[in-house]
Formats: C-alpha cells, structure tokens, sequence
C-alpha cells in the first residue's frame, strides 16, 4: 500500500479485533497475538525525554517516505535472496506515497509474489549479534518488543547486516501516530477514535521500552547502547512493526515481516489475504480481480471505531454498568469495530444490553460476557423482542459519529495549521491531509453501515406489518 496512509493508521492495529478475516487489496495483513506492551509508570518523563532526543537525533538509517532511491536495490537484493521474477513493480502512487503497481496484466485468483520463508522477519530470525538476542530470549521478552529490538540492532549494523538493502528502503521518518505530538493529535483527530487509541498506544509503547530499559539495556550497556536503543529508535521500530507485520495462519500463526509484500496496498472492499502457501513453499497474495499495468489497489481503511455507552438516565444503569465492569469492560464508553462487511456480535450484544428494559435483568450478565467476548457459549445470542430498538440504538451511534466527521471536514478546509517554520509548514500540510484522508475514509464506512442498519429495520418493519 501506499507508504504514508498505511503508516497513519495501522500503527493501530495491535487494537483487539473481533473477527478472523481481514482485508486486502494487494495489501499486507492487518492483525497478530497480544503485544503484552507494559503501561508507562512515567508517561510525561518519557514523552519529554522524547523531545528532547528528537531535536538531537537523526537516524542514520532508512529513506524519505516517498523515495525510491533505495527500491531497485532492494529488488536486486531480494531477487539474488530468492524472490522469483515479479508482475509487481514499487512506483510512486500519489505525492508522498509508495507502493506496488502492476507491470504486467494480473488476472483474478492469480497468486503473486511467491516471497520465500528465508525473507521473512520474525522472532527466530538469527541475530548478527547472537549474545544480544540471547539475552533478551532468556528474559523470555514478548514477540514484538523482541522484533523491535531486533530491527534497531540490524539497523545499527548497516551494511554489515543482511537486512541492509531492506532496511534502507524502509522510512526513516515512517509518519506513525507513533510520532504525532499530542497537540497534533487533537488538532487533526479530534473527529477519530483513533486519536484515543494513538494516546493510549504512545502510553503502550513508552511503558514497554521503560521496561527493557530498567531490566535489560541498562544491565547490559555494551549489548544495548543507550545511544542506539532510546525511545527515538524503539519509536521508529515499532512504527515500522505496528504498519508491516503479517499474521501467517498457515505458519503456526507465525509474526514476520515479509520484504517487498509490505508495499502492498490496503483496502476494506476485498476478502483476501496475505498467507504461507505450501504448495509452492512461498508467502503469496491472491488477487481479488484482475489489474492491468499501471494500476494500484484503492487505499481504503478496514474499518472504523464506533463508540457505544449506556444512557445515563436507564433505569437499570447501575446494574448493567456493573455487569460490564465485571467482564473488563469501560465505564464510560466501549468502541467496537464496524466494518463494510458488517459489525462484530459483540457490539449487537452491547446494544442489546444497552436497549434492555428492567424484564431482562436476568440476562444483563450474558450479555455484557458476550458484549465482552469472554462468552464462549450462545454465539448466536438474540433477543427478537428487543432487536429493533438494538439495532436502532447502533444507528443513532453510527449517525452521531458521521455528523462528527461532517464537522470536522468542513472546518478543516480552514484549519490554522499554526506553523513557525517552513518545516513545520510541511509537516502540518500533510499530516492534515492525512487526517482528512482519513476521516473520509472512516465516514464511507460509516455511510455504508447506516445504509445496512437502515434497510435492516425497514425489512424488520416491513415484516411486521405483514405479520
């Protein structure tokens, strides 16, 4: 996909999920276990030691976002590594974007890119500097802060490492939420819950690197440089991570970063993916149409976060907000994911629960476990005397977060980007671009699913009437 929209939003997906497929046009996988990353103790000690080093630091590894300096060595790398003759090409697709076009005509159900298992990334990849890996192996460190870790020690090493040529096309400057200052954040996605999730993810990550630090890097500096391993560099790895990874299903579930897939294009209108073929003993993508020379996949995003709380003035308000407490569940508000395909069953069950009168009580605790996914009995929860005002409820949330998007694109047209220097003027253009990109693409979704809920209760009401 495209390099810079890529980045912007799947930085997020370590997000729990609630359904096994994911979708892909010429496109990388878009989900992997739990990132067991640890809560910051200091988040605000660590975010202005952050500044601090950002105004300092420049890595001395990668490319510019959009550059294409560094892709024919990587395809020669990878070609002499194994990858077979490719139909896809990376060319610039939009301003400040990258990703993989085709060069040939592709026909639909093709399987392209044929990446052998020995280009894969991932936590048993051999270490250029072993001790360093054994270290952290025998702290019985998570998958992705050990990935992490690992692609800033390869990065480090440069030319003596046998990712080089892959490391060098990666951005040096990735543009994840990761590296949005707060003030950026709630100026450019204030309509999004992405920006709560960005938040909480920045407090994610900080916490995990606070933890290597106090119990690995500062033990052992000659492995683990400070210089090297900061939060600066844990920031970029991750970026990169967080925007890349692949869950393999057909490898054990195996995480890896897979090189030249990871251009691939992301979409929500296609039910394909990328996965180990053993036939032919390759991670390949098949293509969900055809595509002829030149042509990209469409960059949308999966889905959208939709917020759901319980009404304040229900007079069983008390009771179900307990219910949902004792399964994990927020206080406030919960988000769940809505996508073009549909709505996951737990969001159906947290309206059912929302909607409920006083009658039901007895089910508000099978409700909130299934709101929570915790059940692991009646998936096929239903309430057909409250299934109407369920799925009413859903439509006067999705309606209220479209009227949000609404508002915040017609101001953005206005939006000081309050800028001090032509860099900041740069930056400040395209990260609002970004976010209207974005938005746009989130409030589709939403259209979409106000379309469905919308023909679902004119087909409930219509029935009834015949009834």
């Amino acid at each position: 996909m495209a390099e810079a929209s890529r980045t912007f939003h799947a930085t997020l997906f370590s997000l729990p999920t609630f359904s096994p497929r994911f979708h892909f046009k010429l496109s990388y996988s878009h989900s992997h276990p739990s990132l067991h990353l640890k809560r910051a103790r200091s988040v605000q000690r660590s975010i202005s030691e952050t500044k601090t080093m950002s105004l300092n630091t420049t890595l001395p590894w990668g490319c510019d976002i959009d550059s294409l300096e560094n892709a024919e060595a990587l395809q020669n790398w990878l070609s002499d590594s194994g990858l077979p003759p490719q139909k896809v090409g990376i060319n610039k697709v939009e301003m400040g974007k990258r990703g993989l076009v085709a060069l040939k005509k592709i026909n639909r159900g093709e399987k392209i890119l044929f990446v052998p298992p020995s280009l894969l990334i991932s936590s048993d990849s051999d270490w250029s500097s072993p001790v360093a890996g054994h270290v952290l192996k025998q702290q019985n460190v998570a998958d992705l802060p050990l990935l992490a870790t690992y692609l800033i020690s390869e990065a480090n090493l440069q030319k003596s490492s046998r990712w080089s040529n892959y490391i060098s096309s990666l951005p040096r400057e990735p543009y994840s939420l990761l590296h949005w200052t707060r003030s950026e954040l709630d100026r450019y996605l204030k309509a999004s819950q992405i920006r709560l999730r960005a938040i909480e993810r920045i407090a994610d990550i900080t916490g995990t690197f606070d933890d290597l630090r106090r119990r690995i890097f500062s033990k052992h500096p000659h492995l683990f440089p400070k210089e090297v391993f900061n939060l600066v560099t844990f920031r970029w790895s991750f970026g990169i991570l967080l925007s890349r990874l692949v869950y393999l299903y057909s490898m054990d579930g195996k995480v890896a970063l897979v090189p030249w897939a990871d251009m691939l294009n992301h979409s929500c209108e296609v039910e394909t993916y990328l996965n180990y073929d053993k036939s032919s003993q390759a991670v390949v993508f098949t293509t969900d149409r055809a595509y002829q020379p030149g042509e990209q996949g469409t960059n949308l995003n999966d889905s959208v976060e939709l917020p759901l709380s319980l009404k304040i003035s229900d007079k069983c308000y008390k009771q179900k907000l307990k219910a949902l407490m004792k399964h994990g569940l927020s206080a406030s508000s919960q988000c769940y994911p809505i996508q073009i395909s549909g709505w996951p069953l737990e969001l159906m069950a947290y309206a059912y629960l929302t909607v409920s009168p006083p009658s039901m009580s007895k089910q508000f605790e099978e409700m909130a476990a299934m709101a929570s996914n915790e059940s692991i009995i009646r998936k096929d929860l239903r309430y057909p005397e409250i299934e109407e005002k369920a799925v009413q409820f859903i439509l006067d949330s999705c309606e209220s977060s479209i009227s949000k998007y609404s508002k915040f694109l017609k101001e953005s047209g206005s939006m000081d980007l309050d800028i001090t220097s032509q860099e900041q003027q740069n930056r400040g253009v395209f990260l609002k671009q970004l976010a209207v990109d974005l938005c746009t693409s989130e409030q589709k979704i939403l259209y979409r699913a106000q379309y469905k809920l919308k023909r679902r209760l004119r087909d409930m009401r219509s029935g009834e009437l015949r009834a």
